[in-house]
């Protein structure tokens, strides 16, 4: 008995050896993290790794210096080696039994982790004077990588990307890099005169908790719902596509199955006729949360006219997914969006042509929001080829209770962990200065669970790099949205106290406050060299050692007054300054806790608020919505932080997503 127990596990031993190896040898020997034209970090010791048979023996050379690594069971090497003096370039050269890699062109300086969302990721082009930016960004001493973007619902080992030479030709390839990451370090290169190696690991509309450990989010309680739904997605296997949505689609959604709707060679003269906007009561599900398809053809004139066409179909509730001749155009989720969706050349054709919609309803009223003309084609030449009136329809899905309904319902990566195991995991452990974070807006109407969110992430990055308690720069939210004429309480208000409380108590973080700028119809403001470069001042005073003002006016302490109060702010450098006709934007309540707009006078290092309509007051606030009227700075220019003296319940201390 004991002779065929040992025989089975024997054999199981040799099937796992086979299939490691099988793993590694899909592996890279030296991970993408490193390459020619990278930043190492200075003052560090540089971990190097990869991957080779379990046993083998790995050494690394660079500058005189050499390390020996040796693969583990599961292949991975790592070597950790001196940094040579800051500067270059130099060569690094990596030898295995097998194989060698050198890589040239290798500077030392400083490496910063550049992260968040699409404010984060928004390109040089996008911003303002952007052209101009880009033909001037000639900057060989920075050096850029960008971690191609992948959802994962387990441990990522390999990034996608290569690190380039920073010029008028990599800031602006794909969709450009990141402005604000570029900002903020060439101003570090000018003022340091060391090389910068910046990391774009950015995605646009993705929470805090996309990027965080399910070993956190555990902990934290609140996400338990959705990570026993990754658990169970994981486990059935499939697209990893981090959306709840997608996969719900992938489950249900007849119409993308093996019977493409979307494909324009489908017999839909089965289907209804429907009237586009409009269609879901001829399908009988006027009322109720429904996935319909639609379709229409039309015909294009032979040429086709020169320039790009645009699909443009109006606002739709929920979500929209657009095919052309069965291939895709566009997606979104965002109710309020227009869409108006870019078509590639090639797609469009002369002669018929076929559109196909599905869209996902949830309100009675939801579907096709806009008037009939914003259904259109726009041509190359601006012609018009109108899309409203007749249509075909199909049900796809009818959603009404008890059929299950998507856990949210974003169609891009918002699901927990899915950006922590696939765009932050294969990054590590590489030896890095810190990170820069610039993220909030889609956790806004959670800002009070953000309070212990961001931390937790904060934590787990630092934990994830084992490099200490490495700096962590917070951008606060911009203004955003139409000021709102009465003072009260706000989300946004909210999101930024969050980011503020983070970078007060999480140690060696800091806040660069963009209060003073933003666009209220434009969730993505242009003026983003501002906001690069004071995340610089915090990094060159807090991480650097200068001797620089580097942080606005700051609430300190609270003093009461006769029918008044008295709000003394550290950061004062060069004296309070009011932008504008008056000191604004105060508020202050009393016990009733009903807020009434201030009356604000400059003393000193000081502002005293008071109303008529408070005799007694109790609390202030300032800057306290979306886009206030914020017109304190202190002498060098910036901003003061927006905050409150009270703590009584917020708009969002109650609202979690599960």
């Amino acid at each position: 008995m004991r002779t065929k127990l040992f025989c089975l596990s024997l054999l199981t031993c040799i099937a796992l050896v086979a299939a490691s190896a099988a793993d590694v040898a899909s592996l890279p020997f030296v991970s993408p993290m490193f390459g020619d034209n990278m930043v190492l970090q200075r003052g560090k010791l540089i971990r190097f790794w990869g991957w080779a048979r379990a046993g083998e023996s790995v050494r690394v050379e660079m500058a005189g210096h050499a390390a020996k690594a040796v693969a583990g069971l599961d292949g991975r090497w790592q070597a950790e080696l001196e940094a040579p003096a800051p500067g270059g370039p130099y060569t690094v050269k990596i030898t295995g039994p097998e194989q060698s890699v050198v890589l040239h062109e290798v500077l030392v300086g400083d490496v910063w982790l550049c992260g968040g969302q699409s404010n984060m990721e928004l390109g040089l082009a996008r911003t303002r004077n952007g052209a101009d930016e880009i033909k001037a960004a000639e900057h060989p001493e920075i050096r850029l990588f960008t971690v191609k973007q992948h959802v994962a619902y387990s441990p990522t080992a390999v990034p996608q990307g290569s690190w380039k030479i920073c010029s008028p030709q990599t800031v602006a390839e794909g969709a450009g890099f990141s402005a604000v990451a570029y900002f903020f370090g060439r101003k570090l290169q000018a003022e340091l005169h060391v090389p910068i190696g910046l990391i774009e690991d950015c995605w646009g509309g993705t929470p805090a908790e996309s990027w965080m450990s399910p070993e956190s989010l555990h902990k934290l309680k609140d996400f338990d719902v959705p990570l026993a739904e990754i658990e169970r997605l994981h486990a059935k296997g499939g697209p990893e596509s981090g959306s709840f949505l997608m996969n719900w689609l992938d489950e249900y959604d007849v119409g993308s199955q093996s019977n493409n709707w979307a494909a324009a060679e489908l017999d839909d003269s089965g289907w209804k006729t429907v009237q586009i906007p409009g269609g879901f009561s001829e399908l009988g599900v006027a009322d109720v949360p429904s996935i319909c398809w639609f379709r229409k053809e039309f015909t294009l004139p032979d040429p086709l006219p020169a320039g790009q066409a645009t699909l443009c179909l109006g606002s739709i509730e929920k979500m929209d997914t657009a095919y052309l001749n069965g291939q895709w155009v566009g997606a979104s989720s965002w109710v309020e969006n227009p869409r108006a969706y870019g078509i590639k050349a090639g797609v469009l054709k002369p002669g018929r042509n076929v559109l196909a919609v599905r869209v996902f309803k949830l309100k009675p009223q939801g579907g096709f929001l806009s008037k009939p003309d914003a259904l259109r084609l726009v041509l190359g030449d601006q012609s018009v080829i109108p899309l409203d009136g007749e249509w075909k329809g199909a049900l796809s899905v009818d959603a009404r209770p008890p059929h299950p309904l998507p856990l949210t319902f974003e169609n891009y990566p918002t699901m927990p962990i899915v950006l922590f195991d696939g765009m932050i995991q294969p990054v590590a452990p590489l030896s890095l200065r810190g990170a820069i974070w610039y993220q909030g807006e889609a956790n806004a109407e959670r800002a009070h669970q953000y309070r212990t969110l961001l931390p937790a992430m904060i934590g787990d990055w630092r934990k994830l790099f084992r490099q200490g308690d490495f700096p962590f720069y917070i951008v606060s939210l911009p203004a955003f949205m139409h000021h709102r004429d009465q003072p009260g309480d706000d989300s946004w208000a909210e999101l930024r106290e969050a980011q503020a409380l983070t970078a007060r108590t999480v140690k060696n973080s800091a806040l660069a406050v963009t209060i003073d700028t933003g666009d209220p119809d434009n969730i993505h403001p242009k003026d983003k060299q501002v906001v690069g470069e004071r995340l610089a001042l915090c990094a060159l005073a807090n991480e650097y050692g200068e001797k620089i003002p580097w942080a606005g006016p700051t609430f300190a302490s609270m003093t009461r007054l006769p029918g008044a109060l008295k709000l003394r702010f550290n950061h004062t450098e060069g004296g309070l300054v009011v932008k504008g006709d008056k000191p604004g934007e105060f508020s202050v309540a009393g016990k009733d806790r009903q807020w009434h707009w201030a009356e604000a006078k400059v003393e000193g290092d000081s502002v005293i608020v008071s109303s008529p309509a408070v005799p007694d007051p109790q609390a202030a606030r300032y800057a306290w919505q979306a886009n206030p009227a914020a017109t304190l700075f202190n002498g060098i220019g910036l901003p003061a932080v927006p905050f409150r003296t009270d703590n009584w319940p917020g708009v969002t201390d109650t609202h979690k997503p599960w």
